[in-house]
C-alpha cells in the first residue's frame, strides 16, 4: 500500500511539471493546477528553477501560492528569491502558526522584523501573539484560525456570523462561544448548530464543559491531557480566560511527533535539535560530555572486572557469556526506562503509584529473568557439552551459574532503569536526558558484579 502511494505521488508530480513546462496559457494553466492538492504542487515546484517558480506564483496568485509554500521544505529558501514585499504578502496568507514557523528559518533577525513590518497589521498581531511564547508552551503551537460567536445569539445570527467568519478561518467543526465579556465560555459541534432550528437560543446546543487550555502551559505536561479529549480543536486561553487561539490535532500529532523525536535523542545523550545541517563542531560539543561521563564508568566497570582476573583465569570460558549477561541487562534496564518515562509523563502520578511501579518492575525483570535463565541454561548447556568435552557435571553448573547471573541482573537493570528516572523527576532533572546513558552504564556494572560474583562462589575449584 505504502508503495502503491509513493508511486501515485510520483505520478502526480510528474503530470504537474508536465503542465507547468509545456502549456503556454496562464490561465489553462491555473485551471489545471486547481484539481491538485497545494502539497503535491509544492512536490513539483521543488524541481523547478527560480524563474518557472516565480512565474508560477504569478499566474497562481496569492492566496494558492501562500498554501503551496507552507507545503515546502526550507520555506525560507524560496522566499528569499522574491522581494520583500511580496514575501510580506505570501506570509500574511498563510495560517499564523506556518508563518512563525517559516520566518524562524530565516538567519536575519533584521529580516524577520523588516518582513513583519510589511505584512498587514492583523496577520504580523497573530505572528507575534505566538511568538510572545516559548518553544516549550502550548502556545506556541496554536493556530489563530478559529470561529467566534457571542453566546447571546440565536441559532439564525450564529450561522450567518459563521458564513462570515468562515471566508478567512476554515477551522468551523467547532464554534467557540464567549460571553458578554468576551470570556471563554464553551462551544458548539458544527453538526447542533445546522440541525438546530432559526431561533433556538444557543444555550441549548452551548457544550459548557468543553475543554480547554492555557497557553502557557508547558507542551510536555499537558500533552496526554489533550490526546485524551480525542477532539479535533481545542480553545487556547490568556489568563483573563479569552481565546487567543486553538490547538487543532494537526499541531497535536506535530507534537506528539516531537516529543517522541526529542526523548529518542534525550535517551541517547543527544539534542533533539541535531540533525544533518547543524555544524561539525556544535554536534561535537553536545556529544562529548556524555561520552566523557560514559568513558569514566566505563572504566569502572572494566576495573571491576579486573578484580574477578584470578576467577577468569582459572575460568577462561566465563568470559565468553560476559556480552549476554550485560547485553539482557541493558535490554530490561531499558525497557523498564522507557516504561517509567512514559508514566511520570503524567505529573499527578501519587508517590504510591510510584512505589508500584518500581516493584512491578522488579517483579516483571525477575519473571522475564527466570524464563530466560531456563533458555539460557539449556542453550549453553547443550554448547558446552557438544563443543568443548567437559565433565557432565561441570558442564551444567556453568550453565546454571549463566542461568542464575540473567535472573539476578536482569531483577537489578528492572529496579535501576525504574529508580534512577523517578530519582532525576524528583529532583526536577529531565529523566530521559539524564537516564538513558547512564543507566546503560550502571547495569553493565552491575552485571558484571553479579555475574562474576556469582561464578567465583559457584565454580571456585573448576579449571576450564
Amino acid at each position: 500500500m505504502a508503495m502503491d502511494t509513493e508511486i501515485f505521488n510520483m505520478e502526480q508530480k510528474d503530470l504537474i511539471l508536465e503542465i507547468i513546462q509545456n502549456v503556454t496559457s496562464d490561465e489553462e494553466i491555473r485551471d489545471a493546477l486547481s484539481d491538485f492538492h497545494a502539497g503535491d504542487i509544492a512536490d513539483a515546484i521543488e524541481e523547478l528553477d527560480m524563474e518557472t517558480r516565480i512565474r508560477l506564483y504569478e499566474i497562481l496568485g496569492l492566496e494558492q501560492t501562500s498554501e503551496i509554500i507552507s507545503y515546502l521544505d526550507n520555506v525560507s529558501t524560496y522566499l528569499e528569491e522574491l522581494p520583500l514585499e511580496q514575501a510580506a504578502e505570501i506570509l500574511g496568507s498563510m495560517d499564523a502558526e506556518d508563518a512563525v514557523a517559516a520566518l524562524e528559518e530565516i538567519e536575519s533577525e533584521n529580516t524577520q522584523e523588516e518582513l513583519l513590518s510589511l505584512m498587514d497589521e492583523e496577520s504580523a498581531e497573530d505572528v507575534r501573539l505566538i511568538q510572545s511564547f516559548e518553544e516549550d508552551e502550548i502556545g506556541y503551537l496554536m493556530t489563530t484560525n478559529y470561529v467566534v460567536i457571542p453566546e447571546d445569539f440565536t441559532v439564525k445570527k450564529a450561522m450567518r456570523a459563521l458564513v462570515e467568519q468562515a471566508k478567512e478561518n476554515d477551522n468551523i467543526g467547532t464554534i467557540y462561544v464567549v460571553d458578554k465579556d468576551g470570556k471563554y465560555n464553551g462551544a458548539i459541534d458544527l453538526k447542533d448548530l445546522i440541525v438546530a432550528r432559526d431561533f433556538t437560543p444557543l444555550d441549548d446546543i452551548i457544550s459548557r464543559g468543553y475543554p480547554c487550555i492555557m497557553g502557557k502551559e508547558k507542551i510536555s505536561e499537558s500533552i496526554e491531557r489533550l490526546k485524551d479529549y480525542a477532539e479535533d480543536s481545542i480553545p487556547v486561553l490568556n489568563n483573563e480566560n479569552e481565546i487567543i487561539g486553538v490547538i487543532t490535532s494537526e499541531n497535536l500529532i506535530d507534537a506528539v511527533d516531537d516529543e517522541m523525536s526529542d526523548d529518542y535523542a534525550k535517551l541517547a545523550g543527544l539534542s533533539s535539535e541535531e540533525d544533518l545541517d547543524e555544524p561539525l563542531f556544535a554536534s561535537i560539543k553536545k556529544r562529548l560530555p556524555w561520552l566523557i561521563l560514559l568513558l569514566g564508568l566505563g572504566l569502572v566497570v572494566s576495573s571491576v572486572v579486573g578484580i574477578f582476573e584470578q576467577i577468569v583465569a582459572e575460568l577462561s570460558i566465563v568470559i565468553c557469556f560476559q556480552s549476554l549477561i550485560l547485553g539482557m541487562a541493558g535490554n530490561t534496564g531499558t525497557q523498564s526506562l522507557a516504561v517509567t518515562i512514559r508514566v511520570l509523563m503524567d505529573e499527578g502520578i501519587a508517590g504510591k503509584e510510584k512505589l508500584k511501579l518500581i516493584s512491578k518492575e522488579i517483579r516483571i525483570g525477575a519473571a522475564n529473568g527466570f524464563l530466560v535463565g531456563l533458555i539460557s541454561f539449556g542453550f549453553v548447556g547443550g554448547y558446552l557439552y557438544l563443543s568443548k568435552d567437559l565433565p557432565t557435571d561441570q558442564t551444567f553448573l556453568i550453565a546454571g551459574c549463566v542461568a542464575l547471573s540473567l535472573l539476578v541482573a536482569m531483577v537489578i537493570s528492572g529496579f535501576v532503569g525504574t529508580i534512577i528516572p523517578i530519582f532525576f523527576h524528583k529532583i526536577k532533572i529531565d529523566p530521559a536526558v539524564a537516564s538513558g546513558p547512564l543507566i546503560t552504564t550502571i547495569n553493565d556494572l552491575a552485571a558484571v558484579i553479579a555475574y562474576y560474583g556469582l561464578v567465583g562462589i559457584l565454580l571456585s575449584g573448576l579449571a576450564v
